[in-house]
Formats: structure tokens, C-alpha cells, sequence
């Protein structure tokens, strides 16, 4: 039986929340961690109609792209909206994950899966990130150490290599010490040199966790000095993975035709672009949702056009003036499908669940006349 925190764990390897903005508030943000999670709902904003349907079906997590409390309240009761909106899922027991920009960035998440549906290739992040430093620890130990040791770091966050855990590479040998008079040895005796058979333990550590498994290493050998070595690393991840929007290569079409397509395959109901419609694209930016402040990158990116899910006049204004091209067909088109798509993910990868995108989720925007 999957707990909420073992969702809670797979969504933080798939989407890290060190990918997300300095600004959002990602993660688990409501209920308990221990409850189980047999039947999970995603959706990209818990909203009234969202509640229902997870109370009516029965539901134990919502992951909901948008946070819930996503700025500090003083108080939630019956009177106030955040009150009404999360009480009847306190009283049903129901859990909110929500990894929203860290969901946006990471690999798989919801840019690249726009740059799939759009056809893209050789695709960059639009705004390369920091990247996050890692470092692989290597630590000498006895054989009689060496499970003890290796669950402590894996314990600590160490042994993570993508989407898998409890990763180690491990070597037999012979390690050498000669103690002094003020050492104590846990094997062998002091004053004199002593070969012992050791492992040499590898394990890969990111930055954050780097001080925790030393700690965590130490308390858990027997001997009174281990022997180790930290190493930093330029690894695939930091070098490649991590950055805000995508930017990539289409085969040559035309504006308009590009703006029919996004249509089609994002099943919007409408899309608006900015710019003429037959010039010609070679090179898309993407950036889902409210992303407008992006398009400065897709300009100095030197993008044809720039596909985003919501956009300000002035920024629209200042595109025609960049003279790029612009594809906007709606916040909810572009973030939707991806939601649709973790539904696929977290029911392969916990079978033993029941979990579904929303049925009750709409667009909120409607076409009249």
C-alpha cells in the first residue's frame, strides 16, 4: 500500500524542488506524510470543483500543480475562501502535493513535454539554471561495516543517480594503518603496521546532503579515524538538465501554421499570435503558464517566435517591436496535458494505485458569439 510520503518521494526525485523558482512553495503542503494513497487525483488547480470530485471519489492525494496557501495566511476558518476551500479536505483526510515550477523545469516535466508535442529538437533550457553541484564520497570500510554504513548514507540522501536510489559501487582490498601510542584501533593492535580487508564504498552525493552522510558516515564505522576522500564532479545532470523553459529547432513552417498546430495538438480553444503570419519559424522558445517575463530570453535567444501561455499587451507590444513572433494559446492548454501525463507516470509507477487526472477540471476562460 503506497503512503503519501512515498508519492511524496517519487514526485521529489522526478521533479526536485531545488528546480524550482525562489519564489514558489512546492512540495507536500497538506496532511499527513504516514496516510496512504491508494486512490490520488492530479490536477492543475485544486478548486472547488476539484474538491468535490475528490471527496466523491474517494480520493487520499490531489497533486495539484498549483500550490494551495501559496502566500502566507493568518487563518483559515469557514468565513475566509482558503478556509472553504481546504477544511472539507482536512475533514476527508485528503493530502495536497503540489510541485508546480519545479514540475515546469525538470527533465520530463511540463516544457519538455511541450517541446515533444510541438516537435522540437536539439532542445535547451531557454534560461539555463545553476547547476547543482554534486560529489561522489569514497569511504574505506571493514567487511563487518559494511551494510551498517552503506544504509546510513543512502539514509542521508546520498546514492541518488537519476531517477534511481540507493546507487554504490563497491571494490574489495587491503587497507594498511600503522596506530600510535594515543590511538586506539578498533581492529589490529597499536605500534605496529596491520593490513585489514576493506571495501572501498563509492556513493554519489549532491551538495545539500554532501555534510548529513559525513555525519552520518561517521557515526555509523567502527573505526575511530575512517579513511575517505570527497571528490567534486561535473556530472550529466548539472551540465545539462536544469534550466526554466526550453528553446529548440521545428522544421521550417510559417507562423500561422505553427499557431493551427499548437491548436490542434495542445486542444486549446483558442490561440492567439502576435506577428505576421506567414513568416517564417525555424527556432521556438516555450515557456508554459504565466511566463511573459521569458520573453526577453527568447529575444536574446534569437527564437523566431515564442509560445507561452499567457502573455501582458505591453509584452506583446514589445515582442512586435523585437520582432518576434508570438504563439499564446492559454494558461490552462499548456499546462494541462502535462498534468494528464503525471497520471501516467504515478499510476505505472505505483501499479497497486488507482490514480486519474481530474474529470471536473476545465478552463476556466470559455468562447461566446
Amino acid at each position: 500500500m503506497p503512503t503519501v510520503a512515498d508519492l511524496a518521494g517519487f514526485l521529489e526525485r522526478f521533479a526536485p524542488a531545488r528546480s524550482a523558482a525562489d519564489w514558489d512553495n512546492v512540495g507536500l503542503l497538506l496532511g499527513d506524510a504516514t496516510g496512504p494513497a491508494d486512490r490520488v487525483l492530479t490536477c492543475l488547480t485544486v478548486t472547488a470543483d476539484v474538491v468535490a470530485e475528490a471527496i466523491a471519489e474517494r480520493a487520499q492525494l490531489i497533486v495539484s500543480h498549483h500550490p494551495v496557501l501559496f502566500r502566507a495566511v493568518k487563518k483559515l476558518t469557514g468565513h475566509t475562501p482558503d478556509g472553504r476551500l481546504l477544511l472539507p479536505l482536512l475533514r476527508a483526510g485528503i493530502a495536497v502535493h503540489s510541485p508546480h515550477t519545479a514540475f515546469d523545469n525538470c527533465p520530463g516535466g511540463i516544457n519538455d513535454s511541450l517541446a515533444v508535442r510541438m516537435g522540437l529538437s536539439n532542445v535547451a533550457p531557454l534560461r539555463p539554471g545553476t547547476p547543482a553541484k554534486s560529489y561522489k564520497l569514497v569511504v574505506f570500510v571493514p567487511d563487518s561495516d559494511l551494510a551498517k554504513v552503506t544504509d546510513a548514507l543512502f539514509a542521508a540522501g546520498a546514492g541518488r543517480i537519476g531517477q534511481y536510489e540507493q546507487c554504490s559501487y563497491r571494490l574489495n582490498g587491503t587497507g594498511t594503518f600503522f596506530g600510535g601510542d594515543e590511538t586506539n584501533p578498533t581492529v589490529g593492535q597499536k605500534g605496529r603496521r596491520e593490513e585489514v580487508a576493506e571495501w572501498r564504498l563509492e556513493v554519489l552525493v549532491p551538495e545539500a546532503s554532501l555534510g548529513p552522510a559525513l555525519c552520518a558516515m561517521r557515526a555509523a564505522h567502527s573505526y575511530e579515524e575512517p579513511a575517505f576522500d570527497v571528490y567534486p564532479l561535473h556530472t550529466r545532470d548539472a551540465i545539462a538538465s536544469h534550466g526554466e523553459g526550453r528553446i529548440g529547432d521545428l522544421p521550417e513552417t510559417t507562423l500561422g501554421e505553427l499557431a493551427r498546430r499548437t491548436k490542434e495538438r495542445l486542444g486549446a480553444s483558442v490561440v492567439q499570435d502576435v506577428g505576421d503570419p506567414n513568416r517564417p519559424v525555424r527556432r521556438l522558445a516555450i515557456a508554459c503558464g504565466a511566463a511573459g517575463e521569458f520573453l526577453t530570453d527568447a529575444i536574446r535567444a534569437k527564437a523566431d517566435a515564442f509560445l507561452v501561455g499567457e502573455i501582458r499587451f505591453h509584452e506583446a507590444l514589445a515582442a512586435e517591436a523585437a520582432n518576434i513572433g508570438l504563439i499564446v494559446p492559454g494558461h490552462y492548454a499548456t499546462e494541462r496535458p502535462a498534468v494528464e501525463e503525471l497520471a501516467e507516470r504515478l499510476a505505472k509507477e505505483f501499479p497497486t494505485a488507482t490514480v486519474w487526472a481530474s474529470r471536473r477540471e476545465r478552463d476556466p476562460f470559455s468562447i461566446s458569439g
